[in-house]
């Protein structure tokens, strides 16, 4: 199967929500805080299930209202306690802080603030990081836990509830509320502004921009049941929404946990500034993604895709952890609905099918024509390094037969590795044969046309029958490639590395 056509036109998206939040903006009247829900800089869930939606298209979008808006990024402090890392980038919270407000400064956005939500005096970590904010010269404001948040109205709007958080001092018309990942506090955080905002006497208000589920697709588009699938961990459902049925006559899809407060953020809106403007959780939101989709059945195959790929990784999640497979059965249930199986992603059976020939583990790439290449273990190589130097010499045109490393180039590695660097495995990782081939591309020919094919992996799909090590998992994501595994180790063994 090819590599899918674009599906979203990603220059009308930008023109069409960077127009609606103006808009939403000058509704208000006043300071508008928008609540950004998802990845900003790397929404990478997004560009796999809407072809033509690149990682960065919510920059670009923000880029067009850049001179009118400012960003105010959150981090929980429970979270810095915990030491929560970012699971795809594989950093801890408070250093995928850094990186947003050093990546927003350089495309040229003002991102002075940072709110430390959850505060508590003995939470040394928090305390730690606050100072090391400051060092910085960031501006730190601090929120405390407000007992209880959401439902104690009259004491959350008072001078114990709200009135007990810092008020970060910002000067533009619309304030971008972000954080490192999902219970940052954004929410609290934006209620918490507006508190302050009135009790000032200036007026402001509250919108979410929360790209999934789209709102004016249909419930069972594959589109939505991809976001489902991606928030099982949370155990996430789309529903309709009933408010903004009962309220406006037409259905809207939205999910479960903004269905649930609502009536509870439309209460608290009401208490702090004496009305909501706002008759349903989709009223808040100010999603267009829905009117930039150009191909629905490019989509949809992509949607498809993604939540098979989310199907593996629940599996492979559940055996590092040696959990109870919860995660991996409720995106099965999901995969049930849309008529869907572990073989419709294409690279699953070459790979398996390799891997009972030779009783060793395999690998399967798809390229963007529908090729298919495959790798297999051997003394030299691991299946995914194989795999790779088999796909980057199709793309260039070179002989299979043709050894793009020589035995002799690989076997010095390999006794470093074993006799110095104590390693138990003398197969070459991707990593080691990219920089094999690379020094070899200054002399031979073929190392040089293969090496510049490595762009033409990106977006690629790749299925292997063993759980990656982190090494050639990070090269493949640093490579842009989309892998999935069986949910089983090449050697059995207790104790494992994590």
């Amino acid at each position: 199967m090819p590599a899918f056509a674009a599906g979203f036109d990603r220059d009308k998206y930008i023109a069409l929500q960077s127009e609606h939040i103006r808009r939403r903006r000058e509704a208000i009247g006043g300071k508008l805080y928008l609540e950004m829900g998802g990845k900003l800089f790397d929404d990478f869930h997004a560009s796999r299930v809407l072809p033509g939606f690149e990682p960065d298209t919510k920059i670009a979008m923000l880029e067009q209202i850049q001179d009118e808006m400012e960003i105010l990024v959150c981090i929980n402090a429970q979270d810095l306690r915990r030491k929560k890392v970012r699971a795809d980038l594989g950093i801890p919270y408070e250093e995928d802080l850094l990186r947003i407000v050093d990546a927003f400064r350089d495309r040229g956005f003002l991102a002075q603030h940072v709110v430390l939500t959850h505060f508590e005096e003995d939470n040394h970590a928090a305390v730690a990081f606050r100072d090391r904010l400051e060092r910085l010269g960031l501006t730190v404001s601090l929120h405390r836990i407000i007992p209880g948040y959401p439902a104690d109205a009259d004491r959350i709007v008072s001078d114990e509830g709200f009135g007990r958080n810092d008020f970060a001092e910002t000067t533009r018309d619309v304030v971008v509320v972000t954080a490192p990942g999902p219970g940052s506090g954004k929410l609290a955080t934006c209620l918490s502004q507006i508190y302050h905002e009135y009790t000032r006497g200036q007026e402001a208000g509250y919108a979410k921009f929360e790209t999934f589920p789209i709102w004016n697709l249909p419930i069972d588009h594959p589109v939505n049941m991809a976001y489902e699938a991606a928030t099982a961990d949370l155990d996430d459902v789309n529903m309709i929404d009933p408010f903004h049925l009962s309220a406006h006559g037409t259905l809207a899809v939205n999910y479960n946990r903004d269905v649930e407060v609502f009536p509870l953020l439309k209460h608290l809106l009401e208490r702090i500034s004496g009305a909501s403007p706002y008759e349903s959780p989709t009223d808040m939101g100010v999603n267009m993604a829905g009117f930039a989709i150009c191909d629905d059945g490019a989509c949809r195959s992509a949607a498809e895709q993604e939540v098979i790929r989310r199907f593996y990784k629940a599996l492979v999640d559940e055996r590092r952890a040696e959990a109870d497979s919860v995660v991996s059965d409720r995106i099965a249930i999901t995969m049930g609905k849309m008529g869907l199986s572990r073989g419709m992603r294409p690279v699953v059976d070459p790979a398996v099918q390799l891997a009972q020939q030779t009783n060793a583990p395999a690998s399967a790439i798809e390229l963007a024509d529908g090729t298919i290449i495959t790798g297999k273990t051997s003394a030299l190589l691991g299946c995914s390094a194989a795999m790779l130097l088999n796909a980057l010499k199709h793309l260039a045109g070179i002989d299979p037969s043709v050894k793009l490393l020589a035995p002799g180039a690989i076997e010095p590695i390999q006794r470093l590795k074993v006799e110095h660097l104590g390693s138990q495995n003398p197969r070459l990782h991707t990593d080691e044969v990219l920089i094999a081939l690379s020094t070899s591309a200054d002399t031979d020919d073929n190392a040089r046309r293969a090496l510049s094919k490595i762009a033409e992996l990106r977006g690629r799909d790749v299925h292997t029958t063993t759980i990656l090590g982190s090494v050639d998992e990070g090269i493949f994501r640093n490579l842009g490639i989309l892998v999935t595994s069986e949910p089983e180790y090449q050697v059995r063994s207790l104790y494992r590395k994590r």
